[in-house]
């Protein structure tokens, strides 16, 4: 039998389940406590035992789907060190969050130009994070020549790049999305090569 606390869990997942498959349909601000609690199976006064109002539940979808995708591209960071390299295994890690959690990735990008403000600002907080941990990666790679200044602005032109591709991706069969996976690493190591040759003519 389910502790009091383990079941307080189930109804508060229930809840974001709720919320995020309706999002995939309709967007996060279009929907309403009583979508969300209908098809979460529990009365609308329940939902104040979890959440003050509709958005600090986009709010927690958002930060879910941020902590999600960031835990996956540190375990990559692993990968990396063993496999050597940043691109590719950093593209297929993104891809393969992509395909297992379609709906916190259209998420994560639906509502970056509508929604409210409170919203917006949140999923930019995230996107602000990958850009940052992705200069950190790039600059402890041995391989990546740049100027240390630089590598805050490689990292946002990676960032954007990649995240535009994976809304590119979402509607795309299996074997078209291995052809964008290509593309984005020939763009990505072009914005590499790019970020080489400004640090060899500042040397020279």
């Amino acid at each position: 039998m389910a502790t009091r606390s383990e079941q307080r869990e189930k109804t508060r997942q229930a809840i974001i389940q709720a919320a995020l498959s309706l999002s995939s349909e309709r967007g996060l601000p279009s929907l309403s406590l009583r979508e969300v609690t209908r098809e979460a199976g529990v009365a609308p006064a329940t939902f104040y035992r979890y959440f003050t109002d509709m958005e600090e539940l986009q709010l927690t979808l958002v930060d879910q789907a941020g902590l999600k995708l960031r835990q996956l591209m540190r375990q990559a960071r692993t990968r990396v060190r063993i496999e050597g390299s940043l691109v590719t295994t950093s593209i297929e890690t993104y891809m393969q969050f992509l395909e297992q959690n379609s709906e916190l990735f259209r998420l994560l990008m639906g509502d970056l130009t509508g929604g409210p403000r409170a919203l917006r600002q949140e999923i930019f907080k995230e996107k602000q994070r990958f850009v940052d941990e992705l200069a950190i990666d790039l600059a402890s790679d041995g391989q990546t020549i740049a100027l240390p200044e630089h590598f805050p602005i490689i990292s946002e032109m990676m960032v954007n790049l990649v995240f535009q591709g994976g809304v590119e991706a979402l509607d795309l069969p299996k074997n078209d999305r291995k052809r964008l996976e290509r593309k984005l690493e020939i763009q990505l190591n072009v914005i590499l090569a790019g970020s080489f040759v400004f640090a060899t003519q500042d040397e020279s």
